[in-house]
């Protein structure tokens, strides 16, 4: 038989109310009360609902994590980026008492009934975007209807949104002046989606590393990407064909796809060509040679967002917050250190 606050109240000695304040984490309960409480709840292997307990505290201790439609088909299952990012989320959504509730968009409906589900479902707190594209409508849709939510990545705008992202700008422009240092003179990019925040702030990185050097970034030597595998090899094909001599991808999974495409174009990767991606996931070790990358702080961005949110919903921060992380060029042989420059 399924036990209630009653019955834990019985067991415990104490009032239906001390059970329920106990249960959610009031702090006007004694200490000795509180373990015994909790020594009973988890002597009888209690589990409070969740439901009932949303309607008295009007709050279920649970945030959702949202992947737009448009980012969820291409990438969430193929792109190692997205279970890095969500472990993260989880890591810090526990530390603050917080579950996680995820939602991925399909091609199954249409975007704007996708997040009307997501809004009309009254079991969590807030919402965590997670790399939102330019026409997405659902961050105009939590501002309209004022509900707390922390995007991960950049703003459409920077009014009023609470947001944590990585020095896209800086890492873009450190791995261009590293090839350039290199003695890599065509240099082309490999872009992620125009209408994505990231992909412009690292293409505006890459093109003022160029410009700096005197050297500029014809139209011809970028390609646009969709932050897999496939569309990095097709794209530096295409680089290859217009003599570029070196690249860099908006991710490691497009530079692994580039790689393969200089190897099977007869070319050998970091003396022929110069390759830099952008994540430092764990296959940048394993390709052969090893891929140098911006190494950008995917679970702690994860793991910072959850704890802007929990401290926005438990009413510690009232103001709107902004983080923009370091990232950081780590060197390996893909780009060509090693080699004698001629």
């Amino acid at each position: 038989m399924r036990l209630n606050l009653e019955d834990i109240a019985r067991l415990a000695g104490v009032s239906r109310s001390t059970v329920s304040r106990v249960i959610n984490h009031h702090p006007r309960v004694n200490p000795a009360t509180r373990e015994r409480v909790w020594r009973v709840i988890r002597e009888q292997n209690y589990r409070p609902n969740v439901a009932a307990r949303a309607l008295v505290t009007q709050q279920t201790r649970v945030i959702s994590l949202v992947i737009p439609q448009a980012v969820a088909s291409a990438t969430t299952f193929t792109d190692p980026y997205f279970p890095t990012l969500i472990h993260g989320i989880v890591a810090g959504a526990e530390a603050c008492d917080y579950a996680v509730m995820l939602w991925i968009g399909s091609g199954a409906e249409s975007g704007q009934r996708f997040y009307q589900r997501v809004l009309n479902h009254s079991l969590f707190d807030g919402i965590i975007v997670s790399s939102a594209i330019d026409d997405d409508p659902l961050i105009s849709m939590l501002l309209e209807a004022h509900f707390p939510f922390v995007l991960i990545g950049p703003p459409p705008v920077k009014d009023n949104i609470n947001f944590v992202d990585v020095a896209n700008q800086d890492g873009a422009k450190q791995a261009i002046k590293h090839l350039i240092n290199l003695g890599w003179d065509r240099i082309g990019v490999i872009s992620g989606p125009m209408n994505m925040g990231w992909s412009r702030d690292r293409l505006v990185g890459y093109r003022e590393a160029l410009e700096e050097a005197g050297m500029g970034l014809p139209d011809a030597y970028i390609r646009v990407g969709y932050f897999d595998e496939a569309s990095g090899y097709a794209c530096m094909t295409q680089l290859l064909q217009v003599g570029v001599n070196a690249v860099c991808a908006a991710n490691d999974m497009m530079a692994i796809g580039a790689m393969r495409a200089i190897r099977e174009c007869g070319l050998v990767v970091g003396e022929d060509v110069g390759v830099v991606g952008y994540d430092d996931m764990p296959a940048a070790m394993t390709t052969n040679p090893r891929l140098t990358t911006v190494r950008q702080p995917i679970r702690e961005m994860g793991m910072i967002a959850s704890q802007m949110l929990a401290g926005l919903l438990d009413g510690q921060v009232s103001t709107c917050i902004q983080k923009i992380l370091p990232v950081e060029l780590v060197v390996r042989e893909s780009c060509g250190a090693g080699r004698k420059q001629t």
